[in-house]
């Protein structure tokens, strides 16, 4: 028999979800009360970041949604309660004297455009904004871009009267608003964040090492994110934390590969001399840590033809590596591929790829670039997120802090493994970056191979972000420590009948 009262009590709790408005209004209702995403998302219960990604198209779900679509419609009848005042007010104030009326001018009329400001400039000659690639008359810190969020092509698309009256939109309806903040002012350094968890963590457990690890552990997503924002304070422009993807760095399946090529090595020298010889396996420490400085888009990627390459733009493109004739002592820049023909890469490799055709090395010719898609970049996006990890590591390390020292590892690990199609970080949405990293890590592994060689040592394998495998006297060439600019010993072993 049908159970009729749980039929009625289902049909008693179904509800529709609280409409929102565009993402647009929501950021606007915010800015127009002078609240910051930190305020709202404090009040919230969520990160900035989240806050960050519902103004940029991205929406809630379940309570946290009613609590936002509550805010918005508060924010929405307090600015419009504060208009119709504004509004009394001067008809009240036009009515006792036309003369005065006329004489008054608007609030923002007359406001001199700020110019205090020492990293703002004007340029002598307009230049595409790192942005959107429109002319623009300024730029911040030495990147050309517009004062007006209004003024950039990055800006969201413009609406339907809009284009009916003849104006073009700013970019496709795909697009995500990216602010320049150039004038945003400087806070304090970061807190230490990493200190105060571990401390907690400790004090939860009594003092249970192994537990408060666990947890630190379970936790490194959220709290990653957390120090991110953090670290994002006074920066020069928001994080654009969902953006528009091109379908190459969209999974072709639900379990397969988005169409990028990381260039990860594996490769291992054919032959070695005759005679026996022992070989080290170095370990080289924090490889992700310290690939987090790269070049990396700040807006969302723009597609362009042709063979040519813009060193203030960063993002993938597709190319034709070149021939490499030195498999037999190093590896290839473009890791173990193969199948010949056109791959897309990253920004990481590619600048590889130049630099040691460029005519100071001359190993190889130019790669050939089909097509890119790229933005506006800077190598320094992440800089202070990263010194905030290198630093507590260090400290970690000279106190032989093993909870720190797992739970900074598990941060920046986690922080790029999941900040592409994951279900463990709905705050950041950039798979461009996390290739971008991934293969800056590769990078710096294939620069380490190079060196060795150049400095006389033999390059036996070349493996992942962190493995490197020598004969000769390795000491001459690298510094042994646990520092990120350091390298350990991993195993040694020898070969060969002598």
């Amino acid at each position: 028999m049908t159970d009729f009262g749980a039929i009625d009590a289902l049909l008693a709790g179904a509800k529709k979800e609280v409409p929102l408005p565009s993402a647009e209004e929501r950021r606007t209702l915010r800015e127009e009360l002078n609240l910051s995403r930190a305020q709202l998302a404090q009040a919230l219960g969520v990160g900035p970041s989240t806050v960050g990604g519902w103004e940029s198209g991205r929406d809630p779900s379940g309570e946290v949604r009613e609590k936002y679509a509550y805010f918005l419609e508060g924010a929405r009848s307090k600015l419009a309660a504060e208009a119709a005042e504004e509004t009394s007010a001067e008809d009240s104030a036009s009515s006792e004297s036309d003369a005065d009326s006329q004489g008054d001018a608007p609030a923002d009329a007359g406001q001199a455009e700020d110019s205090g400001d020492d990293d703002v400039d004007v340029l002598a000659a307009p230049q595409p904004c790192v942005l959107c690639g429109e002319p623009a008359r300024h730029q911040v810190a030495g990147f050309p871009q517009h004062l007006d969020p209004a003024e950039c092509g990055s800006a969201v698309p413009a609406t339907a009267t809009e284009s009916a009256e003849g104006t073009e939109p700013a970019q496709s309806e795909r697009g995500v608003r990216v602010v320049p903040v150039g004038r945003r002012l400087q806070t304090a350094d970061t807190p230490d964040l990493i200190g105060t968890a571990v401390a907690s963590a400790l004090a939860e457990h009594s003092g249970d090492v192994e537990s408060a690890t666990e947890a630190l552990v379970k936790r490194a997503i959220p709290d990653a994110m957390a120090l991110l924002d953090h670290s994002r304070m006074g920066g020069r422009y928001d994080v654009v934390a969902h953006p528009w993807m091109p379908d190459v760095l969209r999974k072709q399946s639900s379990r397969g590969a988005d169409q990028i090529w990381e260039a990860r090595p594996k490769w291992s020298r054919s032959e070695l001399p005759a005679g026996k010889h022992e070989i080290t396996a170095l370990d080289v420490n924090g490889a992700y840590l310290s690939a987090l400085k790269t070049h990396l888009p700040l807006g969302q990627l723009e597609h362009s033809t042709g063979n040519h390459h813009d060193r203030r733009r960063a993002g993938i493109h597709l190319i034709t590596p070149p021939d490499w004739e030195h498999d037999a002592y190093l590896p290839n820049p473009i890791g173990s591929r193969d199948e010949p023909g056109p791959l897309w890469v990253t920004e990481s490799t590619l600048r590889l790829l130049l630099r040691v055709s460029g005519p100071k090395y001359g190993l190889c010719d130019p790669p050939e670039i089909h097509e890119s898609w790229t933005s506006g970049a800077t190598e320094g996006l992440l800089e202070k997120f990263r010194i905030a990890l290198k630093d507590a590591r260090d400290r970690a390390i000279a106190d032989n802090d093993d909870v720190t020292l797992e739970y900074v590892k598990a941060m920046y690990s986690k922080f790029v493994s999941t900040m592409g199609e994951s279900n463990y970080n709905r705050e950041l949405y950039r798979t461009d970056w996390m290739h971008l990293i991934r293969s800056q890590a590769f990078a710096n592994l294939w620069w380490k191979a190079h060196r060795a060689y150049d400095e006389g040592l033999m390059v036996v394998r070349a493996m992942g972000t962190d493995e490197l495998h020598v004969i000769g006297d390795w000491r001459a060439v690298f510094a042994e420590g646990r520092g990120v600019t350091e390298v350990k010993v991993k195993d040694v072993y020898a070969v060969g009948t002598g």
